[in-house]
């Protein structure tokens, strides 16, 4: 996620992946499976025609008088980030040693991301001397030294959404609107299958236009960068027209013919499409040849998650594919290594029937990306309960640390917070985890475990620095675990804060310090507002609050996409945007100094247009010694020092 908010409807899959529905018969519906997801090695299919038997057999399990899905659910996954969030890392320290001061070697911020060397896609993007900016469907530059827009990119009718950028070159993603839909009989054919598709489109930003576009039919996952490679995640659902019953067709007829219509389907309906616009020259076909599609043993077939690879100083071409036969929506990347995780959210349900609860696990699968050309994959594992975010997951040494909420979840809702899920929906008392993986042969096997954390609770922040592991869960408290992972063997807990409120996302400060950005909470854990801690954590043992910023009736961005964090080491400027409720809806960047042990307000950045529902910053970045605001409606230029306006760039 990114992280990434994904809605899905009812009785056609509509969301990330797809709604399923469980196995019936004609008349009666039987009851779901248990899945057994493991082992999730992955295994190449040994031909096409043995690659649609097994993808038919695996998929039939889930289809229903309604093609795939049974009931109208809306689901929804907090921002993160999946899609994630994203934040600078720290260098490595030791358990002993505190986490050090981020170094900062340019006179300019750049996108807050996790791993130190692995850009992450956003909709602002800076190389110092330009800042690139998505919003209402057009990437605009502007001239730093003049203050002034000087080119725009129109991307026409698509809906850009995020870029990154290798030195004249932008990667822009543009994505269809995803439909919510409910059980429905098309007035105007007997069958009806989503579309939904992401389009990569390559920008010289020098002569500022596009170069080339390519379409795939799968939704956009998410993307890194290392040097001036990017790797493209996106994930593909069969194309299968179902029928449904109608005035002439029951659900038992519906049934019977959709199981016809599956035991029929061509193996072109699993693999991705593609249509490549390339110097003028169009070309279309599938994406990926199915003898080289990869599958767990155990592979539901109804998604794939494809990796496309592109070299942006190139051509853009059709991304050297690699896919496998797996849903998925968490993406880490390392300079070396890209892990894809699937948490099986997706699990089989009975039409008409309450949601299936049951216990639910996360498969990880590892490709190494330290060569040029697409990633290879080298081993998979998987690992109890679900993860909250990117920040789940963290490499060191050698091992990947993997955070978890464990306990039976109900898909639907395991991602919104406590007080906004129906009553029905509450489930027993959970826990959370750190399991420790380290890759023997082509799995990532466990090397150990420690948990007790939050029972009852779940994870609502995680953070890694080198061999100590930060974990927040929440319920109607705020407990901020430390953890020693010098022994992966032996992870273990060492100390534990008990506060009101939460963190959200948390951010290394240096001289042992930790910046976390959530909201507090009342001592039954009803949310009041954002809410900046800067905690203390050079005793592991006991960590301390330092102090707290709280600003009543406000929610920030950044506590669900870390893009929008800013920390500049410096001078200890904190920037975040912030949306409050007062008499009005006011949007703007809350300007934060670190001074020591101290948090102090320095003030706000309101951009001119922020009675615009529209308007409100919802980036900043440091440009020597100022503070670009960018949003949607233009870009604010504010000193750093005393922050007085100096420019305003409308779009």
């Amino acid at each position: 996620m990114n992280g990434r908010k994904l809605l899905a409807g009812a009785a056609v899959l509509a969301v990330a992946g797809v709604s399923v529905s469980s196995a019936v018969r004609d008349e009666i519906p039987a009851p779901a499976p248990i899945v057994d997801y493991g082992p999730v090695r992955l295994v190449a299919f040994d031909s096409c025609d043995n690659a649609v038997t097994e993808l038919r057999r695996a998929l039939a399990p889930y289809v229903s008088a309604y093609g795939l899905g049974g009931s109208n659910v809306l689901y929804a996954e907090g921002m993160a980030t999946d899609t994630g969030g994203v934040a600078k890392s720290m260098p490595q320290a030791n358990n002993a040693t505190p986490p050090a001061q981020p170094s900062q070697q340019q006179d300019h911020s750049t996108t807050n991301v996790h791993e130190q060397g692995v850009d992450e896609p956003d909709i602002v993007k800076t190389d110092g001397k330009r800042v690139f900016s998505i919003a209402d469907g057009k990437l605009r530059v502007i001239d730093v030294a003049s203050k002034a827009i000087t080119g725009v990119v129109d991307l026409g009718e698509r809906r850009a959404s995020q870029l990154l950028v290798s030195g004249d070159r932008a990667l822009v993603v543009t994505e269809n609107p995803v439909p919510i839909m409910e059980k429905m009989l098309p007035p105007d054919r007997p069958s009806f299958a989503p579309e939904a598709g992401t389009e990569l489109v390559l920008v010289d930003l020098k002569a500022q236009k596009e170069i080339s576009s390519l379409k795939t039919d799968g939704f956009y996952l998410d993307a890194r960068q290392v040097g001036g490679t990017a790797r493209v995640v996106v994930r593909s659902q069969p194309r299968i027209s179902w029928v449904y019953p109608d005035q002439t067709t029951n659900e038992a007829g519906a049934l019977r013919r959709n199981k016809e219509i599956l035991q029929n389907e061509p193996i072109s309906s699993w693999l991705p499409r593609y249509e490549l616009n390339e110097n003028g020259a169009k070309s279309s076909g599938t994406l990926v040849d199915c003898a080289n599609v990869s599958r767990p043993s155990a592979p539901s077939a109804t998604s794939m998650l494809t990796v496309l690879t592109f070299q942006l100083s190139g051509q853009l071409g059709t991304g050297q594919p690699v896919s496998i036969v797996a849903d998925g929506d968490t993406v880490y990347g390392t300079g070396t290594n890209l892990y894809i995780a699937d948490d099986h959210r997706l699990l089989p349900e009975l039409p008409g029937r309450p949601p299936v609860q049951r216990p639910i696990t996360t498969a990880i699968h590892q490709f190494d990306i330290s060569q040029a050309g697409p990633p290879k994959h080298v081993a998979s594992g998987d690992v109890n309960g679900t993860l909250l975010n990117q920040y789940s997951l963290s490499e060191h040494e050698g091992v990947l640390r993997v955070a978890t909420t464990t306990g039976t979840e109900t898909r639907c809702c395991w991602r919104m917070p406590t007080d906004i899920v129906p009553q029905q929906q509450q489930q027993p008392p959970s826990e959370s985890f750190v399991t420790t993986l380290r890759r023997d042969g082509n799995k990532l096997a466990k090397a150990g475990e420690v948990g007790g954390l939050g029972k009852g609770e779940r994870i609502y922040s995680v953070r890694f620095i080198g061999k100590t592991g930060y974990v927040v869960t929440f319920r109607q408290t705020d407990p901020l675990y430390t953890l020693d992972l010098s022994d992966p063997k032996q992870p273990r807990v060492t100390g534990e804060l008990k506060i009101t409120g939460y963190s959200a996302y948390l951010h290394p400060a240096g001289d042992g310090k930790l910046i976390g950005v959530g909201q507090e909470a009342t001592e039954q854990g009803r949310t009041t507002g954002t809410q900046v801690s800067l905690f203390d954590v050079s005793n592991p043992a006991s960590p301390q609050r330092l102090a707290q910023y709280h600003l009543p009736n406000s929610s920030s961005e950044a506590q669900f996409d870390p893009h929008a964090f800013l920390y500049w080491p410096q001078d200890g400027t904190l920037v975040i945007p912030v949306s409050t409720y007062k008499t009005n809806h006011e949007v703007s960047s809350l300007v934060l100094r670190v001074e020591g042990n101290q948090l102090r307000e320095a003030g706000k950045i309101v951009e001119p247009q922020s009675q615009n529902q529209y308007g409100g910053a919802r980036r900043t970045v440091v440009i020597g010694d100022q503070l670009w605001s960018v949003s949607n409606a233009g870009v604010q230029i504010n000193a750093r020092n005393g922050l007085a306006q100096q420019a305003w760039l409308p779009f």
